[in-house]
């Protein structure tokens, strides 16, 4: 194993899939579970992301679900991947990773993103519109305030138990996005591995526009993407499948439908379109065998500087699933 791998940290997102016959109370359970696997195979951290009104994505309450996680865990650090920051009040999302952080201390990451809503519906059901992700850093700047008692917005008002509470913020971004993160002094979650060009080019504008704050003295890189590790390559790539097709559909019928069978997508009858947005999704991954998949993350580490790596890998089959995070968990050595 190389050093640059030994020396960064592995940790797993998981966005709570919905699977054909496994419906959206079972995907968050499903997720609970391999919080779990994560925990006994040594990944740093397990993460959980925020998607409203999505069909197929059952995690609309990230840090219910976090609660759920850390309980079910002991040792793993438990973050979300991330909070919404335009569709939340500052001051509520400060008062719910201070409860998560004062019944599970020392092991709780407030990971922030500036999406709104995807569809104006959605984003009227929140009472948000676009325009809200504009304000990204002066709500980041305002939930910082209520963690160190800085905030003068709304005197002798206070967030608790949060105030006063040293919860790890986290920005998931590229662009805009990360040049906040530099600016506010904060690590960057950065994604995805298919666009690796655009990826380095964020992280370096990161890093050369940090400013270290009380939250951060140096930069702090983390690349997030999907990554598949089997017995053969033909076995990673079908690891590939569901995920591609959702995707594919999804931009074909405007709808995520449940991930299905690996093997069932391949005799359906695609579109020319579908066939094309399928194989674009199946491109750019860290998928393959054990010594395809080291000498794929060694390169990623290389060109980003990554200190840390945020797999979000989502499939039909379970098994093939851990089998794949303890394949990967073997790559790193973790444990």
């Amino acid at each position: 194993m190389s050093p640059s791998i030994a020396s960064t940290r592995i940790s797993f997102l998981d966005r709570s899939r919905t699977r054909e016959g496994h419906d959206g109370p079972q995907a968050l359970r499903d997720t609970v579970a391999l919080a779990g696997t994560a925990e006994a195979l040594g990944y740093h951290r397990f993460w959980v992301s925020e998607h409203h009104g999505v069909p197929g994505v059952a995690g609309s309450a990230p840090t219910v679900l976090a609660a759920a996680v850390a309980a079910a865990t002991s040792t793993i650090r438990v973050g979300t991947g991330g909070v919404m920051l335009p569709n939340h009040q500052p001051f509520v999302v400060a008062e719910q990773f201070g409860v998560l952080a004062s019944l599970f201390p020392g092991r709780i990451d407030m990971g922030l993103g500036r999406s709104v809503g995807f569809t104006d519906g959605i984003r009227r059901a929140l009472g948000r519109d676009k325009e809200d992700a504009d304000a990204f850093a002066t709500r980041l700047a305002e939930l910082l305030g209520w963690l160190d008692g800085t905030q003068r917005a709304h005197p002798q008002v206070h967030a608790r138990p949060a105030e006063g509470l040293r919860i790890p913020p986290y920005v998931l971004a590229t662009g805009e996005g990360a040049a906040i993160a530099a600016s506010a002094g904060l690590p960057l979650v950065v994604g995805d591995l298919r666009g690796r060009d655009k990826l380095i080019r964020a992280v370096e504008a990161y890093r050369s526009g940090f400013r270290p704050s009380p939250w951060g003295q140096e930069p702090y890189v983390v690349v997030a993407g999907t990554v598949a590790v089997a017995g053969t390559e033909e076995e990673a790539r079908r690891l590939l499948v569901p995920e591609a097709w959702s995707m594919a559909y999804s931009r074909t019928h405007g709808s995520f439908p449940p991930l299905a069978p690996a093997e069932r997508i391949e005799g359906l009858a695609m579109t020319e379109k579908e066939s094309g947005l399928f194989e674009n999704g199946l491109r750019g991954h860290l998928a393959g065998t054990e010594d395809m998949v080291a000498a794929g993350l060694e390169l990623v580490i290389k060109e980003t500087g990554a200190d840390e790596v945020l797999v979000t890998t989502s499939t039909y089959d379970r098994e093939a699933l851990v089998d794949s995070m303890r394949r990967l968990a073997r790559i790193a050595r973790l444990g």
